[in-house]
């Protein structure tokens, strides 16, 4: 792994995990669907307009416009759909703790269901994190976390990793700006269509719910998709996959500086002990510890 994809994936995992604190700063002043319509709406057509003056094709492979819609809907419309929902009564920190059990749920899926051998190294990581998940919702269960807050967290993270592993090989054939501007336009329609169906509008315009609506839009919404799609082009899905150790680390860590959010002592060895956990899953699945087959790179 080269220097360049070293300073991708951490900047990923730094935009990635910043999304949480502002999405929960968002839904404090806005409805959750209809502000993520809105900022899907935007991130997509500016997307979509750069990647044009770019001279990005329309004409997309069968297997693009395959993650387009298929990540339009479970990522961006269910998982984070479900994740600005939540955050009216969840925290910020514990969405993104949550939200990074991602990469154990697809290592899991893809030992249990598609036999990819993990080792005892993937085995234990697998281990660890869930024994971290649990030591944290122990802790917050007792006192007195929203449990369907939790739920829709849960079920936004099964969408995410089902995504993933139903797209494994499909991001190649370039185009990749345009890629990501159409999955937003997707997301979009999805999430307006069902807002107006369950969601009174409602805004209280503030500051900070500006400033977090422009960063969410601009930097987790259009720039982190972006390296992501790059990274994964670069050193392929299993070593780019490795950058999600990072992400309960810098959740908790952007949450606790810029909301107050505070951390128990259980919390943080909770957090130490998934970020471990996907760190050892990540390493067990690197090309040369498994045999990977051509179509999970």
């Amino acid at each position: 792994m080269d220097l360049r994809a070293i300073a991708m994936g951490l900047a990923f995992a730094l935009m990635w995990s910043s999304a949480f604190t502002s999405a929960r700063i968002i839904v404090a002043d806005a409805s959750p669907l209809y502000s993520l319509s809105l900022r899907f709406l935007i991130s997509g057509l500016l997307g979509v307009g750069i990647a044009w003056a770019l001279g990005q094709s329309w004409r997309l492979t069968r297997a693009q416009w395959k993650a387009t819609i298929l990540f339009g809907i479970c990522q961006n419309a269910l998982y984070l759909g479900l994740n600005f929902v939540a955050m009216q009564t969840v925290e910020a920190g514990l969405a993104s703790i949550i939200a990074s059990t991602m990469p154990l749920l697809v290592a899991l899926s893809t030992w249990l269901i598609f036999r990819e051998k993990l080792g005892a190294l993937g085995i234990a990581g697998l281990a660890a994190g869930f024994v971290g998940v649990t030591l944290i919702m122990g802790s917050r269960i007792s006192a007195g976390v929203d449990l369907y807050g939790v739920a829709l967290c849960g079920i936004g993270v099964m969408a995410l990793a089902f995504a993933t592993l139903a797209l494994r090989g499909a991001m190649s054939g370039g185009n990749f700006l345009m890629v990501v501007g159409l999955q937003m336009l997707v997301g979009a329609a999805t999430l307006f269509v069902v807002a107006l169906a369950v969601e009174t509008p409602r805004i209280n315009p503030t500051w900070p719910l500006l400033f977090a609506f422009i960063y969410t839009t601009l930097v987790p919404g259009l720039a982190a998709t972006l390296v992501w799609f790059l990274l994964v082009n670069r050193i392929g899905a299993i070593r780019a996959a490795t950058f999600h150790f990072l992400n309960p680390v810098f959740g908790v860590a952007i949450a606790a500086v810029l909301l107050g959010e505070r951390l128990g002592p259980r919390d943080i060895l909770g957090v130490a002990i998934i970020t471990l956990g996907i760190l050892a899953v990540q390493l067990a699945r690197q090309p040369g510890r498994t045999k990977v087959s051509p179509e999970t790179k």
